[in-house]
């Protein structure tokens, strides 16, 4: 078995920011948050990419720093790729955008707080006034891939490419889904009420019940797409038109066109997803690329592997390599 490393070879900075676009938030987050940079080896100094590292649904920063069983951990993965392995050198930029839901989707919401402002207007800013910076790129998983597609649509001024590893994209498929399991799990446990679950799953260890994990992720999206808003009526499960369309026009997939020129522009564009992944996430990226393709964006690095959702970080070295080339 290939051995990982026990003794980092590159640097990690661990630097706290005061954030004025979370300040006041309406789940009262902390606004102090926790931003780390990774430093290859022999870089201190030099101009260099800045590769934006951005996390799943539940994902917090210290998690960078879990063990799976007989598996390196990211950050080991991160400096194997850049001290061992060739990798051209480029900064890991660890971002925590972590909300009392579970996630923000890197967009700005009333229902969550400005961390699409954030990244973009505070996080970046400072990482520029402390390592010299030549361009910048975002990846991310699940949600942390939704992210990495939709931050470059939106500012690519400040980033110049992506990474999506089985990011939430082709909504119909990876969220609605679970809207009937949702209806019936609150009928059943909660009288139809999600104050009720919020009461509940607060009180207890979190993710012990049942449909947990589809009541939490259901209501943090509705919260991004569409703040204080159901897609469904929830006794029913039918559709709610209106609210639907909100979180539609989030769609990555249907956004693309919007944002053609942005795309156009992108100097890397990386997408992957594991065949079996539980969410149709794979789906989801073969309609991102077929979007592209529309607009005539056929530069991009694509592949299908044989993997599910989760266990799936070993895809991280990938993709960084493939930004860190292209944006030398």
């Amino acid at each position: 078995m290939e051995p990982w490393a026990t003794e980092r070879k590159g640097r990690l900075d661990e630097h706290e920011l005061d954030s004025a676009a979370l300040a006041g938030n309406p789940l009262g987050d902390p606004a102090r948050r926790p931003l780390w940079v990774y430093e290859p080896p022999g870089a201190e100094g030099r101009p260099l990419p800045a590769l934006y590292l951005i996390q799943g649904m539940t994902g917090q920063l210290d998690m960078w720093r879990n063990r799976s069983p007989f598996r390196p951990t990211v950050l080991e993965l991160v400096d194997r790729l850049f001290a061992d392995e060739g990798c051209p050198p480029a900064r890991v930029v660890f971002v925590d955008c972590w909300t009392s839901y579970g996630g923000s989707q890197f967009v700005d919401s009333a229902g969550t707080g400005n961390y699409h402002t954030y990244i973009c207007e505070e996080i970046v800013p400072f990482v520029d006034e402390r390592y010299p910076t030549t361009a910048r790129a975002v990846t991310g998983k699940s949600s942390g891939g939704y992210g990495a597609m939709v931050v470059p649509m939106l500012r690519p001024d400040v980033f110049g490419g992506l990474a999506t590893h089985s990011g939430d994209a082709l909504f119909e498929l990876c969220y609605l889904p679970e809207f009937r399991v949702v209806v019936r799990a609150l009928r059943d446990q909660y009288d139809g009420s999600y104050e009720r679950f919020w009461h509940d799953f607060r009180s207890r260890p979190a993710l012990t019940k049942p449909h947990d994990a589809e009541l939490l992720n259901t209501y943090a999206m509705a919260e991004c797409y569409s703040p204080g808003e159901l897609p469904f009526d929830s006794t029913t499960g039918e559709l709610r038109p209106d609210v639907w369309e909100k979180w539609l026009a989030w769609d990555p997939v249907r956004m693309v066109d919007a944002n053609a020129d942005a795309l156009r522009g992108l100097r890397a564009i990386y997408i992957d997803a594991g065949k079996r992944d539980e969410y149709f996430l794979d789906l989801g990226a073969e309609a991102f690329r077929a979007a592209l393709a529309r607009i005539g964006v056929t530069d991009v690095f694509f592949e299908l592997f044989d993997g599910a959702h989760g266990g799936i970080e070993y895809r991280y070295p990938i993709a960084l390599r493939y930004l860190a080339e292209r944006l030398q």
